[in-house]
């Protein structure tokens, strides 16, 4: 009969949510109430460089209410129907994310191609004053995220918010040269760059969500390395059939049979493979199945006993 015993880290990842939701929920609503500034400013000065920039706060403003969201939902106990709870929420999300920046790109390409044939006169005063508070408001987020608690929520948010703060760079750029006689096509042509940004942390993003989805390994967790690590607790000889997955971006998983020099060691050894697994790896949820080698042993000799033939990590 097959023993399982899980540990979870629940209270230590609802502590983190609830910090950084906060941290994110204002950044999210600075980050909002400027980019409809630009909105109405672009619109004013007939710059699509501002447009573009409001654009970029927009995603980045999608990218922090869903970090905030993720924070709240991933607070929220596991259920009948979820057994994992709602952590997954902040992957859909930001599947969403990556398709709206998408769009976003797809639209200022358009546009700033069209203008390079037919630029409009642009009011650089307004596009350099509207702009350079912009790259004021980018300050000041990158800094509130920076001091916050620093979850994969809040490190991908603040990715976002210093790729908007390039575009702000931009915007200021082109109402400083409009500004001092410089031709109007600058906006355009700096519009076509701020939405490299954008494809840049579009491209990032949806590797992130495709990793998440596809059950891939963590970023920066490398499988051979956690096996190694296991084996050298005192009483266990291998580690075999292991997968490690990501539940969201900062909660991950762990599943694996445990081959152990005698059985009644078990219950010593378990907190000793949890406390590597969540301090060296960051693996708040393991499942781990305790066998005997000495039968295991004996079970490989004998295909028939049904012990298969998986790897293990010696």
């Amino acid at each position: 009969m097959s023993n399982h015993d899980h540990s979870h880290g629940s209270n230590h990842s609802h502590n983190h949510s609830h910090g950084s939701g906060k941290t994110l929920l204002f950044a999210l609503v600075f980050t909002t109430g400027f980019a409809a500034v630009e909105v109405v400013g672009g619109i004013m000065a007939d710059s699509l460089a501002l447009l573009s920039d409001a654009g970029h706060m927009l995603t980045d403003s999608l990218a922090l209410a869903v970090g905030a969201l993720a924070a709240w939902l991933s607070s929220k106990p596991a259920s009948r129907a979820h057994s994992f709870g709602l952590q997954r929420a902040e992957v859909l999300g930001a599947l969403f994310n990556v398709l709206f920046m998408f769009g976003v790109i797809v639209y200022i390409a358009y546009e700033a191609i069209r203008r390079m044939a037919d630029t409009p006169e642009v009011d650089g005063g307004v596009v350099l004053v509207i702009g350079g508070l912009g790259l004021l408001v980018n300050i000041i987020v990158a800094w509130v995220l920076m001091r916050g608690e620093q979850t994969m929520n809040v490190r991908g948010a603040l990715l976002h918010v210093m790729g908007d703060l390039l575009g702000s760079v931009a915007a200021v750029a082109t109402g400083a040269t409009i500004y001092l006689g410089g031709p109007s096509i600058v906006d355009p042509i700096l519009s076509l760059f701020v939405s490299v940004l954008i494809l840049v942390s579009a491209v990032r993003l949806l590797r992130e969500v495709t990793r998440v989805l596809m059950e891939g390994v963590p970023h920066g967790v490398d499988v051979h390395e956690v096996g190694q690590a296991l084996t050298e607790v005192e009483g266990v000889r291998a580690i075999h059939d292991m997968h490690i997955w990501s539940l969201s971006s900062s909660s991950h998983a762990v599943a694996a049979h445990v081959d152990l020099e005698t059985m009644v060691r078990w219950e010593a050894v378990l907190p000793q493979l949890q406390t590597v697994l969540r301090e060296r790896f960051g693996v708040a949820h393991s499942t781990l199945q305790p066998e005997d080698a000495a039968i295991r042993q004996a079970c490989d000799a004998n295909p028939d006993c049904g012990a298969g033939d998986s790897e293990q990590v010696k």
